[in-house]
């Protein structure tokens, strides 16, 4: 094997004899990282890609509940370079089969007591990834700290989302990664609200991108964030703030010896490069619920995201069944106080007629316990598996598809294990789950395919809220192919063609709001447009609409920069389906590379002179370089067969 020929002097080394610099190359030879310590015997890593540096050399640690393993040690060991690949299909997501290929070693640092902790890395064509391995007695240690962090050039630029302060917010529900983006903005640049920055984080090194997320969490791991020091380019792991807890457990990660912490993955190359990668999920772990044959992917209908609360009632969730069921869309989400304004018999009533109308109903839950004050209902319903798997049969009974369930409370190793729990009873009862005012997925779909979406961002309910929101759609959802949907599921709840039915104006145009379908990845997809607002959509968009794939085949980039611009290319079958959205308020005029499909004819719906939907035949010419404008905040989506 060609890699290991170039990296055989990494053979094993035993002993307390140190071991100079280690070097570890991803398949291709590009991508390599450098595993060192330094003189006071912290152990280090750096990344490099085509001979340039991307990542300087960067701490590595673990600091248990009796013992600093971050500084005093020796790199005593080195594996022999394993070939490792995999190949798995995903229920949803950028393509429906994905393959792994990496280059791994393991590195394992001693200090002057014999405590030994090991560092798996793992390198693909697309990026670096590594966990930790704390060799001891079998038992189980809490981990206090870790002390991961990535050393960017000075010069490099950070695209980021801040992470809100615990029990902050709206009936004290953050932090729930519900925040807009400080946009290339240089390394070292406070967190505005001074509790750090979410993954996954995007830096722009010179010509060069790095994207930063974790997956394999688990139940017994805490969910992790990015933290800086004021000008400092370094960016460090931090744990979640002591009030993220749920049930009274546990903040601390609860590292069983011999047992792995999380991935800590770090996507190397083009703007292309992080848009098709799927580390987040390569690296997530394997399914562990069997079948999933309830677990169908589609588009939702939603009453919530233009009629609000009051008008969770029978008559308007007949009508958004009517609505899904006129436009082939396989779901209705019926949101908060649906058991008090409805109840479980005509709840029951509308899924017997929804089932008629080849609809399923995703009925809405409060996760709380004590973690907010949310006063919604149903409220308390789900604290323990008992009380689930009573609720979950009850709703299997009646026919539902689907569970909602919000405001979970934070990053703490208990929510964690909250939301494993949770899918763990949802699949014993054939439940698809959704999960709101939630953290980031972290490749959990993967591992929990009933997981088909998570929100995690500031969605289309936030532009409805405010018109500040409203002005930013279009800038924000333009970052979130490169940053949150990069590899997780995202219920952004989008497309709304029409008008938004609020005092709020939305800013970007109907052809913009088309593109969303595409651009946007999630299990479920539930569509922000009313039946009445349909009503005033061509019939060549709606037909679209009732014809989209809920799946994808393989994904394309094609051009575009966070915030500003994103052309992607999506393939169900034998049909392409191009998207691109404008996040400026100025006009563009686009030479998109289509010479994979030269010479073919498709669709073309774009914006026309008033902001209304229009639509022309294309023929894509013989160089494969097709002209097109996008309107100040506008779009395009393109069919091609």
């Amino acid at each position: 094997m060609k890699q290991v020929v170039l990296l055989a002097s990494l053979f094993i080394f035993s002993g307390r004899c140190p071991l100079f610099a280690q070097q570890l190359t991803s398949p291709d030879g590009k991508l390599a990282v450098t595993v060192t310590v330094d003189k006071g015997g912290v152990p280090k890593y750096a990344v490099a890609l085509n001979k340039t540096v991307v990542l300087a050399p960067s701490a590595l640690g673990l600091m248990l509940y009796d013992l600093d393993l971050s500084y005093g040690l020796k790199l005593v060991a080195t594996s022999p370079v394993t070939a490792v690949h995999d190949q798995y299909s995903l229920v949803s997501g950028k393509k429906a089969t994905n393959v792994y290929d990496a280059n791994k070693a393991v590195y394992t640092f001693e200090d002057r007591s014999g405590n030994k902790l090991a560092v798996v890395f793992q390198v693909s064509n697309d990026g670096v990834a590594f966990r930790y391995q704390f060799l001891g007695s079998p038992e189980i240690k809490l981990v206090r700290a870790e002390y991961t962090s990535f050393k960017l050039p000075d010069s490099a630029r950070a695209f980021l989302q801040p992470l809100a302060v615990a029990k902050s917010g709206w009936e004290h529900t953050n932090p729930s990664y519900e925040e807009h983006y400080a946009q290339d903005v240089p390394v070292g640049t406070p967190a505005s609200l001074g509790a750090g920055f979410v993954y996954p984080a995007l830096f722009k090194v010179n010509n060069n991108w790095l994207l930063i997320t974790e997956a394999a969490v688990g139940a017994a791991w805490c969910g992790t964030h990015l933290d800086c020091d004021s000008g400092r380019s370094t960016y460090k792991v931090a744990f979640p703030d002591s009030r993220e807890v749920v049930l009274d457990g546990g903040l601390y990660p609860q590292q069983p010896m011999n047992g792995f912490s999380p991935w800590r993955i770090i996507t190397v190359g083009s703007l292309k490069t992080i848009v098709e990668s799927t580390l987040g999920t390569d690296l997530a772990d394997a399914d562990p619920i069997g079948n999933t044959s309830y677990i169908h992917p589609g588009k939702a209908s939603w009453s919530w995201i233009n009629s609000k609360d009051d008008f969770i009632v029978y008559d308007e969730q007949h009508k958004y069944i009517d609505f899904a069921s006129d436009m082939h869309w396989q779901y209705c989400l019926i949101d908060v106080n649906w058991d008090r304004n409805i109840g479980y018999d005509k709840i029951k009533e509308l899924a017997d007629y929804a089932k008629g109308k080849n609809v399923g109903l995703i009925l809405w839950y409060n996760s709380a316990g004590d973690w907010n004050t949310v006063k919604y209902t149903p409220r308390n319903k789900l604290l323990t598996s008992e009380a689930r798997k009573k609720e979950f049969a009850i709703l299997q009974s009646m026919g539902i598809k689907g569970v909602k369930i919000d405001f979970m409370g934070g990053d703490g190793q208990s929510v964690m294990k909250y939301y494993e729990d949770i899918l763990r009873d949802a699949a014993a009862y054939q439940l698809m789950v959704n999960f709101h005012g939630a953290t980031l997925p972290r490749g959990l779909s993967r591992t929990f395919p009933n997981l088909v979406t998570q929100e995690a961002i500031m969605g289309m309910e936030f532009v409805t809220f405010d018109q500040r929101n409203a002005n930013a759609q279009a800038n924000h959802a333009t970052m979130l192919p490169f940053t949150r949907n990069a590899f997780d599921p995202m219920d952004f709840t989008p497309m709304n063609l029409y008008k938004l039915n609020t005092n709020v104006v939305r800013k970007t145009t109907s052809a913009f709001e088309l593109a969303t379908t595409v651009t946007f990845l999630s299990g479920v997809q539930h569509m922000a447009e009313s039946p009445d607002g349909m009503s005033h959509v061509p019939a060549f968009a709606k037909e679209y609409l009732r014809n989209l794939p809920d799946t994808w085949d393989e994904t394309r980039f094609i051009d575009g920069f966070p915030g500003k611009l994103v052309v992607l290319a999506r393939r169900s079958g034998s049909k392409w389906y191009i998207a691109a959205m404008n996040g400026e308020n100025k006009a563009k005029q686009l030479r998109i590379d289509l010479s994979f499909l030269k010479n073919r004819q498709g669709n073309l719906m774009t914006d026309d002179e008033v902001d209304l939907l229009k639509q022309a035949t294309v023929n894509i010419p013989a160089n494969g370089i097709l002209p097109a404008e996008l309107k100040p905040n506008g779009g395009l989506v393109m069919v091609i067969e």
